[in-house]
């Protein structure tokens, strides 16, 4: 196969006495992939992350890396694995270059092969001229480049990154997303972050965690181009709502302003063509047919907030009280 499955994980879940931070987390990556784990902040997008790179132990469910279990050969493992946790694991104090030597010996990287993997990590993320200043005099952004730069320096197959671009500025943002892009050709990425246009400019695929649970899983294209719910059609002579109603592929029809109509789908069914055919034997004078696509950004709003605005409307006031 072309793609390999590099890592898998099933029925993840991670428990804190009652309170379940991941709740059967399924995940499958594949070689030259970037996925987007998206999610708000405490969704458990960190608890699966550190699932996935094995710094916490999951409650229930396995990884497996390379096709190595996580559980059961942990540092077999993690040599095809490489983390940026939140928080830049960097020492101040040391050079670049000396904290990257470290790092490639924690990582196994044999003495032989280290000027080789050191000359890459630095190329690759944008280090060479850094290579001999203190991390902690650098800029934020370079210290996450530095961090990168210590999760492939031993070259796996796998990149996590958690939140890698959180209090860069815009232009740091730019160059880190640039890196993970370049990343993407030659490893398989996952890249955790509360950001949606962060997801949208390096993702090909999203899965979107909410309350610990994973409730999308679709390639990021399938967000505004597939996999629309409603059809918006007009007319000049409009027909009744149930004749339309009585298309196949037509779920309900509600109407909608200036002799419109907004048609729900049954499933994936597409009612268009039907809907264009009935237009033109009953006279109906189609003006308009479009199916209105969900943005990521709608799609993660109404899996994410739906429930809380649903609660809140439903909800009475203390008026009403």
């Amino acid at each position: 196969m072309d793609n390999p499955i590099l890592m898998e994980a099933q029925g993840l879940t991670r428990r804190y006495g009652n309170n379940v931070a991941a709740n059967n987390v399924n995940l499958t990556l594949r070689k030259g992939e970037i996925l987007g784990l998206l999610g708000p902040n405490g969704a458990g997008k960190s608890t699966t992350m550190k699932m996935l790179a094995g710094v916490l132990a999951p409650t229930e469910g396995h990884v497996t890396i390379n096709g190595v279990s996580l559980a059961d050969d942990p540092r077999g493992a993690k040599k095809s694995l490489g983390y940026l946790p939140e928080q830049p694991p960097v020492y101040p104090e040391l050079t670049v270059d000396e904290y990257l030597r470290y790092a490639a010996g924690l990582h196994g990287v044999r003495k032989s092969d280290l000027k080789d993997a050191l000359a890459s990590a630095k190329a690759s993320c944008g280090l060479n001229e850094m290579a001999k200043r203190l991390i902690g005099n650098l800029s934020k952004g370079y210290q996450q480049r530095v961090g990168i730069a210590q999760a492939i320096i031993h070259r796996p197959a796998v990149v996590i990154l958690d939140e890698p671009t959180v209090g860069l500025d815009p232009i740091q943002i730019l160059e880190i997303r640039k890196l993970i892009k370049e990343l993407g050709e030659q490893h398989s990425v996952i890249l955790s972050s509360h950001i949606l246009p962060e997801i949208q400019a390096v993702c090909a695929r999203v899965m979107i965690i909410h309350r610990g649970r994973v409730v999308y899983s679709e390639p990021l294209a399938a967000a505004g181009t597939e996999g629309f719910k409603t059809v918006l059609v007009g007319f000049t002579n409009p027909p009744k709502a149930a004749a339309l109603a009585a298309l196949p592929g037509v779920a309900k029809v509600e109407p909608a302003p200036r002799q419109h109509f907004r048609v729900h789908v049954v499933g994936t069914a597409d009612p268009r063509a039907a809907i264009a055919a009935a237009a033109d034997a009953g006279g109906w004078g189609l003006i308009e047919l479009h199916a209105q696509v969900r943005t990521l950004e709608e799609i993660f709003v109404e899996l994410t907030l739906g429930e809380v605005l649903h609660t809140e409307a439903a909800a009475p006031t203390q008026e009403a009280a």
